[in-house]
């Protein structure tokens, strides 16, 4: 496995962890090894996503870069948002979706690196999305007060619902029978049939991330120290713990064979792997620790599983590289298209479904190799130099 996580320095740092027994052969060692940086963006790390093969990372510089685990080489990168990349989200190994500062939420091709669809999501910023687990349905929050639901089937809004205040972050259960939406310090519990409140849970700090631990306990980190498990049905907190130093910024979880893993990033530039009990009221003992000496803002873990036959990677092209005047009349052809999508009254909903096959990609894709985006970054502000 491989523990991955941004920063506000521009690099994404990688370490491996290969679990070793003890001499004793009772306990596990673990013990990250730092195995890659990964310096491609111009400005801080703002998220992370990965699948089985890639890791993709989107920033301040407006870009997102990917990144091939399995060779160890930049793959390229999408350069389709005007804004700051708030969210990236991968649902298996076909499609990725991003969201930004420009209110767009687009459907990638995770095969061709393609934009399948670019949607006019919200009037302000996306600042988050989640996928439910089917495949079939999103939920985005953005800076217009809203919370809004999309049939990724027909690639077209389904609900929209008013929430009087900007949510940060939106987050289906591992079943999908309930999610959670976070305004502030309050997290409020939705239940999926109704689609209406069924709790609130009030941390004691503004929420920095959550992450589900089971259909029905929620683990959540704030601006603080602390890590505390509630109870999404109770809504009750079970346990809390000190994970950092410093405020706790993102969190992973995932299952072993052994154990479930409980992941933390802080500011404090630490990444820790803390084994989670069976009962949830016991705090998590520590499994390792990494000082990176940068302050993290993202965190993702790379699962070395392989490829599932259903959605099996063929193998990696190279990207054809296109020029930066190219991606802008792509991006400005996009949005001429969306402005014409938004004026018709019913248009024809373009397929682009996570759980089968989409339509051709549309003109809004952009894949830019690194190398040829920094040598016409260069000529460009050569150009600038020589109109001065």
């Amino acid at each position: 496995m491989e523990l991955v996580a941004g920063c506000y320095e521009q690099v994404l740092f990688g370490f491996a962890v290969h679990p070793e027994p003890e001499a004793d052969g009772h306990h596990e060692k673990w013990a990250p090894v730092a195995d890659f940086t990964h310096h491609a963006h111009t400005a801080s790390l703002s998220a992370v996503a990965v699948n089985s093969r890639f890791i993709v990372t989107g920033s301040k510089d407006e870009t997102i870069h990917i990144y091939d685990m399995k060779k160890k080489v930049d793959h390229g990168a999408l350069m389709h948002h005007n804004g700051t990349i708030t969210c990236l989200k991968f649902h298996g190994n076909r499609h990725l979706i991003s969201g930004a500062e420009d209110g767009l939420i687009c459907v990638w091709d995770a095969k061709r690196w393609e934009c399948l669809k670019s949607i006019r999501a919200h009037k302000g910023h996306v600042t988050f999305l989640s996928i439910h687990p089917s495949g079939k349905l999103a939920l985005s929050v953005g800076t217009d007060k809203t919370l809004r639901t999309w049939n990724l089937v027909e690639g077209r809004s389904a609900f929209i619902k008013n929430i009087k205040q900007n949510a940060h972050i939106v987050e289906w259960s591992p079943k999908g029978e309930k999610y959670v939406v976070v305004i502030l310090n309050r997290i409020d519990v939705y239940q999926l049939d109704t689609a209406s409140v069924s709790g609130t849970i009030t941390n004691e700090r503004r929420v920095s991330s959550v992450t589900f631990l089971s259909e029905s306990v929620l683990a959540v980190a704030g601006d603080e120290e602390v890590v505390r498990f509630f109870d999404c049905d109770s809504l009750t907190c079970l346990s809390e713990f000190k994970a950092h130093d410093n405020r706790v910024k993102d969190m992973f979880s995932f299952e072993t064979p052994e154990h479930h893993v409980l992941v933390t990033a802080s500011s404090d530039g630490f990444i820790k792997m803390w084994k989670l009990a069976q009962d949830k009221v016991i705090s998590p003992s520590l499994l390792c620790e990494v000082n990176t000496n940068a302050r993290l803002t993202c965190l993702g873990v790379w699962l070395d599983r392989g490829t599932d036959t259903k959605e099996s990677l063929p193998a990696a092209a190279e990207p054809a590289p296109i020029s930066k005047e190219q991606s802008r009349s792509n991006k400005e052809e996009s949005g001429q298209a969306i402005q014409e999508e938004e004026r018709q009254p019913k248009p024809d909903a373009e397929k682009c479904s996570l759980t089968g096959d989409s339509n051709k990609p549309t003109k809004g894709n952009s894949l830019v190799s690194a190398k040829k985006r920094k040598t016409v970054e260069m000529s460009e502000k050569k150009r600038k130099k020589k109109k001065i």
